[in-house]
């Protein structure tokens, strides 16, 4: 993908600066221009591989606050988006007067508990079952991760017993074993072998998690909610039931509209990874899965 870059972007990425000389504000300056080339996990590759040898470490992390921030700023042919051509669009600033008025609402992560059609009041984990009811179908192929880079894509019959020790999953069927990657290169975690769009998660990092379950609860009225999973961090991701015969248009309408709420633009890509329901964070915490509803699921599936 690198090498399909205009050759002054190239030369731009090959001249990321001496730790000192302002790698951070090289890295906004750099990641406005990929947006239109590429998806954010490419970029963040990219940019990892860019800043190797500035003589520090950049995080992935930086990496992608330097991604996210610069959305906003993000070059576009006439300042528009063409779905198709690039996999990130131009997403809307947060307004923070309607992000208030629904977090003013009062309800917070009790409420979205208490409305869960299922509880788990144990201390088991109910990784399997709930997977199971995420992804009916027979035996569909799904992508897991103990991380971003130890992944495995094999038919769910093949992870069974395991999910519950992992702490990623890519929240769509996934249409072929491997794919190819947009540099040419094979891989069991592609855009290219990740089918229709499932399910479309909207992850809230800034705030509190009761403020997260509200702004979760007000998109509900707008998309239906069948699952929300504490990251065993600072966010909390629900799930979305977006069937694949809704157009892309109408998809891309509810989650700007998330994203203007403060939702994090980084799980747009079908192939993003997400945190899976009840798996175990590389921290060792559970990623406790507070509200599910099925039944939008079983309509379609029947």
């Amino acid at each position: 993908m690198k090498d399909q870059l205009p050759d002054w972007l190239q030369e731009l990425l090959a001249s990321c600066p001496h730790t000192g000389e302002g790698v951070h504000p090289w890295l906004f300056r750099v990641t406005r221009q990929l947006h239109w080339h590429m998806g954010i996990e490419e970029m963040a590759d990219l940019l990892e591989s860019a800043t190797a040898n500035c003589g520090r470490v950049v995080t992935r992390r930086e990496i992608m606050d330097a991604i996210r921030n610069s959305i906003a700023s993000a070059w576009t042919p006439a300042g528009k988006w063409s779905p198709g051509v690039c996999s990130t669009p131009r997403w809307p600033e947060v307004d923070q007067e309607k992000r208030k008025a629904v977090i003013a609402s009062g309800l917070g992560l009790v409420d979205l508990w208490e409305a869960s059609t299922i509880r788990f009041d144990d201390s088991d984990a109910h990784t399997e079952e709930i997977i199971d009811r995420l992804f009916p179908g027979s035996n569909p192929l799904l992508c897991c991760g103990l991380s971003k880079k130890v992944f495995d894509t094999k038919p769910r019959e093949e992870w069974r017993g395991e999910l519950s020790t992992l702490q990623l999953i890519v929240p769509s069927a996934m249409s072929a074993i491997t794919g190819r990657t947009k540099d040419g290169r094979e891989s069991k975690h592609t855009e290219d072998n990740t089918g229709p769009r499932w399910e479309l998660v909207v992850e809230f990092d800034q705030g509190t998690i009761d403020e997260h379950a509200a702004l979760l609860w007000h998109l509900a009225d707008y998309a239906p909610l069948v699952c929300a999973v504490h990251s065993g961090g600072k966010s909390l991701q629900g799930w979305f039931f977006t069937h694949q015969s809704q157009p892309l248009e109408k998809i891309e309408k509810f989650f700007r509209y998330a994203v203007s709420l403060g939702a994090d633009p980084a799980t747009w890509p079908r192939s993003q990874f997400v945190r899976m329901p009840d798996g175990l964070r590389d921290n060792g915490k559970r990623q406790t899965v507070f509200y599910l509803n099925f039944k939008p699921l079983e309509v379609i599936t029947q």
